[in-house]
């Protein structure tokens, strides 16, 4: 940062509020060769603005040779905090450590590498002083590569199907939030692209800006189809975090009605057939198969209804709104 950013730094920090009213928070999870000049651009421009701010670097375990780069920044700012984890835990776990450090009103997410134009920020946090309770940014327009675009723009169909919120780009790592956000929605594993999703089931206000996608942000990215699977495994959590949390037994009391319903159709055919005289159920292994479809039916059923005595058990501990304010 030069002297003239860290001196409007400086004087920032130097106002009477006792807390930094911004806390920005990147998880360094990956592609972390850019995290100094990311610090050094972003600090730029909320220097330019009447906020008082911190950065938080969350180190994950498998980029770790960074280090030397943010303890620098840290000997040489008072506005960078630094918190190494031990292992590999990925982002979300990152993101959680990031939340719990963080002492600002607003809290900003920020990838490790440039991933859209730096000047969005200003809009971003715009529309939380204007009332949302979450913004999250789309990078529009795209400059990266037609088979990205095609895979996100699938991906977000299916979710947008499933979910029926209609957003473009979970994986925009630029978010802000009110720290009730962060305080009240939970992530783990990797839901952290679904951040959105699960604080709009809370009753968060939430909107979606565009911002420019960053001139670097144009490599193709191809993964392996075990990374691929695991995304929709983790969208299906959320369609079921969304529609079954609280009723168990409709998810599971479906299927074990349809297994049960399969197994009870096949073995009464069968059955139907041995009272005709047409055959004899010895040489019939279809028998099995219906017999083992409805025992799967109650058991699948059982699930389900294990999942409302839990839920009801606990009812009263489990919040899944949010109050923004009382009128009284």
């Amino acid at each position: 940062m030069n002297s003239s950013s860290t001196d409007t730094a400086h004087a920032v920090q130097e106002s009477p509020q006792p807390y930094p009213s911004l806390s920005i928070v990147v998880p360094v999870v990956e592609r972390a060769h850019d995290v100094e000049a990311v610090y050094q651009v972003y600090s730029s421009i909320l220097g330019q603005l009447p906020v008082t701010f911190e950065f938080i670097f969350v180190v994950d375990g498998g980029e770790r040779g960074v280090m030397q780069s943010l303890e620098k920044l840290q000997k040489e700012s008072t506005l960078v905090s630094v918190v190494p984890l031990p292992y590999y835990f990925g982002e979300s776990m990152a993101l959680t450590v990031g939340f719990e450090q963080a002492t600002g009103d607003i809290i900003v997410t920020l990838p490790a590498y440039f991933q859209t134009a730096p000047e969005g920020l200003k809009n971003v946090l715009k529309l939380v002083e204007d009332g949302y309770d979450l913004v999250v940014t789309r990078r529009w327009p795209r400059v990266d590569t037609w088979m990205n675009r095609l895979q996100t723009h699938v991906f977000h169909a299916l979710a947008n199907r499933l979910t029926g919120i209609n957003l473009h780009d979970l994986g925009s790592g630029l978010r802000a939030m009110k720290k009730q956000v962060a305080q009240e929605v939970s992530i783990y594993g990797d839901l952290h692209r679904f951040l959105p999703l699960l604080a709009h089931q809370k009753g968060f206000r939430l909107i979606e800006v565009d911002i420019p996608q960053h001139s670097t942000e144009n490599q193709s990215r191809l993964y392996r189809p075990g990374v691929y699977l695991r995304r929709i495994l983790d969208l299906l959590t959320v369609v079921f975090l969304f529609k079954f949390t609280k009723k168990p037994l409709r998810f599971f009391g479906l299927i074990g009605c349809g297994l049960f319903a399969s197994g009870f159709c096949v073995s009464a055919l069968l059955a139907l057939e041995r009272l005709l005289g047409v055959t004899a159920l010895s040489d019939r292994p279809l028998l099995i198969l219906g017999v083992l479809l409805m025992v799967l039916g109650v058991q699948v059923g059982s699930i389900g209804l294990l999942g409302e005595i839990i839920i009801f058990t606990h009812a009263r501990k489990l919040k899944e709104y949010t109050i923004r304010k009382f009128l009284r």
